[in-house]
């Protein structure tokens, strides 16, 4: 047998048996949860750390995301917690001392209606205003920078023009992953897959502990960071959070020689789709708009993204679908994310992403960790606590939240 190499991720962090208890408790090994748990060791000093994953490490929306990162949020709570994210992105490869493909290739969102580019110059205008590097590109720029687009007038949604971020791109998010996962171990993090949490304990209104389908494990503090799934966490500990779960679908083709330079989003059509570095389109569009916790979801989503795509990279036509995916995403009514206590004392909450947590997950993980460790949140998590649902001071990103990114 060809012996595996070092780099292979079953030599980047032990899997061992859960201890009896840890100071935190991480619910949900994936980017967020190996984020929170990084920066709990390395900034706060807290390494006496467990996450518990129901599956196998990464696997839920971590591995079924279509890795695209980005900051240009309208509003300046959403802008400054993308952005910091992004600058985060940008210095990982180094101090996580992994490649995980991080690639500033751009990110075009398009216009095709004049509401759309009100819209489209008006959040361009924002985010110049909170120093993020983003323009407005005519049609023909628009073809400059992509030359496969589709910019002539006799399609059904002309294209008018489109938002463009030089600086936004893409990652491998099973890289990231094993990165995260290396490097929490290395400082002594526990990482427990195949371990599912089936309830908590409690002492009064204080959580203690965790019942897992491994037995029960003790905690000083909990913190929740399982996308889809937070709902029916919070259930389990006796209270309700104004989310609501629904798939999302993407899809793969075959590999092809590199023709896509950038990533394209359209909202009005319903598509967005770069090419990864191996070679494959991937695509992606809307959420199914049912509530379901199933990792599917319905084939007219697929058909009508493909017709979408083929209409704006005509060169795509004769492409074929090589697998198609879901996932499960948690969506608050204001397309914004909840970072919080909850009220259940020592028990935290990081969930409501709907499609942009892959993105945030540097900036998520460091906000998280931080409120974690000092029972406030961060200051670019402040206006992200479920506080606002009862206040009214909501943040709308509905449009800036795109198609599903």
């Amino acid at each position: 047998m060809a012996e595996l190499l070092p780099e292979h991720p079953e030599f980047l962090w032990r899997n061992p048996e859960p201890a009896a208890g840890y100071d935190v408790v991480i619910v949900g090994g994936g980017g967020h949860g190996l984020a929170t748990a990084y920066y709990l060791a390395s900034v706060h000093g807290i390494t006496n750390v467990a996450i518990l994953e129901k599956g196998w490490l990464a696997g839920g929306n971590m591995a079924r995301n279509t890795t695209i990162i980005r900051s240009n949020y309208l509003w300046d709570e959403s802008a400054g917690m993308y952005e910091k994210a992004l600058k985060l992105w940008e210095g990982w490869p180094e101090e996580l001392e992994y490649d995980f493909l991080f690639s500033q290739r751009g990110v075009m969102n398009l216009a095709h209606t004049l509401q759309d580019v009100r819209d489209s110059e008006r959040r361009v205008y924002a985010n110049r205003l909170n120093g993020i590097d983003s323009q407005w590109l005519t049609p023909q720029e628009a073809q400059e920078v992509c030359p496969i687009l589709n910019v002539s007038d006799d399609i059904r949604y002309p294209v008018l023009g489109g938002t463009y971020q030089p600086r936004a791109g893409i990652a491998k998010h099973d890289h990231v992953a094993w990165a995260l996962a290396r490097k929490c171990d290395e400082m002594g993090v526990d990482i427990i897959q195949n371990c599912e949490v089936t309830g908590f304990v409690k002492d009064g209104d204080r959580v203690v502990g965790v019942e897992t389908s491994r037995g029960r494990i003790n905690a000083g503090k909990v913190g929740l960071a399982a996308a889809g799934s937070s709902s029916l966490l919070a259930d389990l500990a006796g209270f309700r959070l104004p989310i609501q779960s629904h798939p999302l679908q993407a899809l793969v083709s075959e590999l092809f020689e590199p023709v896509h330079p950038t990533v394209v989003m359209s909202n009005h059509v319903h598509v967005y789709v770069s090419q990864a570095h191996k070679g494959e389109l991937v695509m992606g569009a809307g959420v199914d708009t049912y509530n379901g916790y199933g990792q599917r979801g319905s084939f007219h989503v697929i058909e009508e993204q493909m017709a979408a795509a083929v209409e704006l990279f005509p060169i795509f036509a004769r492409a074929h679908v090589l697998r198609t995916w879901g996932g499960i995403v948690d969506t608050t009514l204001d397309a914004s994310p909840i970072i919080s206590a909850t009220p259940i004392d020592d028990l935290y909450v990081n969930c409501g992403w709907g499609t942009g947590g892959f993105k945030a997950t540097p900036a998520a993980g460091m906000t998280f960790a931080h409120t974690i460790a000092t029972g406030a949140p961060h200051p670019l998590n402040e206006a992200f606590t479920l506080e606002r649902f009862e206040t009214g001071h909501l943040i709308d990103e509905h449009g800036a939240a795109a198609v599903a990114h």
